[in-house]
């Protein structure tokens, strides 16, 4: 699924790839909602466009959202540590605060993209997933960092402002077991491997990729993962 693009030509897409295993007895089938943001400078209004997004999606039957790779956030080094979060602060995080009340409110999973995490002095980019109960079920760091620099085009790294991740996160949830990466994760075959092989039924990758590097891409990885 392609999305539009946002004002800083970062285009938001997701992936929730099935796989043919035993899901759950009582699931037989169910609807994924993919929310697709376009994200301001204003961290409350992305969050705002988020709530409304889940919910929109739920009226439409979802048990499943999904959202997309640093949605509360512009993809900016110069918001990155201003709206990074410690997810160990529940009070003081706005954003679990809204993904843990919505899942809970709605009765669904919420796979919630990835936004900048604060902890231990250290940023990453971060997946939380929540429960019908709205409790954090699992939590993901990006583990691939995106460095790029295409002479003339685009230049940008990760690596500069985000701490890696060193653990693959799957989890089982209401409606099967779920594999979780962030963007560049589905660029290794390995991490998609090591998911099946521990039965996952779905795997999801929140990103967040430019024009310039990810139209092709992510089109090919997707059908490969």
């Amino acid at each position: 699924m392609m999305a539009s693009s946002t004002p800083s030509s970062i285009e938001h897409t997701m992936l929730a790839a099935s796989e043919q295993l035993q899901v759950p007895s009582n699931i037989t089938k169910f609807k994924i909602g993919l929310c697709q943001l376009s994200v301001t400078s204003e961290k409350n209004q992305n969050l705002a466009c988020a709530r409304n997004s889940i919910k929109a999606a739920v009226e439409c039957g979802a048990r499943l959202v999904v959202l997309p790779e640093m949605w509360n956030c512009p993809y900016s080094n110069d918001y990155f540590a201003k709206f990074a979060e410690d997810f160990e602060n529940e009070d003081a995080s706005p954003t679990f605060s809204m993904l843990s009340e919505a899942a809970c409110s709605h009765g669904i999973t919420i796979v919630g993209g990835s936004v900048p995490e604060s902890s231990d002095g250290q940023l990453y980019n971060t997946s939380c997933v929540f429960g019908p109960d709205g409790k954090l079920k699992a939590k993901h760091r990006k583990i691939h960092l995106f460095d790029i620099e295409i002479p003339g085009d685009i230049t940008f790294k990760e690596s500069d402002f985000f701490a890696a991740g060193d653990k693959p996160t799957i989890v089982d949830t209401d409606v099967g077991r779920i594999g979780i990466g962030i963007c560049h994760d589905i660029r290794f075959p390995e991490l998609a491997a090591l998911y099946r092989a521990k039965g996952a039924h779905i795997i999801c990758y929140p990103g967040a990729f430019n024009i310039s590097t990810g139209e092709l891409l992510w089109e090919v990885m997707q059908r490969a993962r």
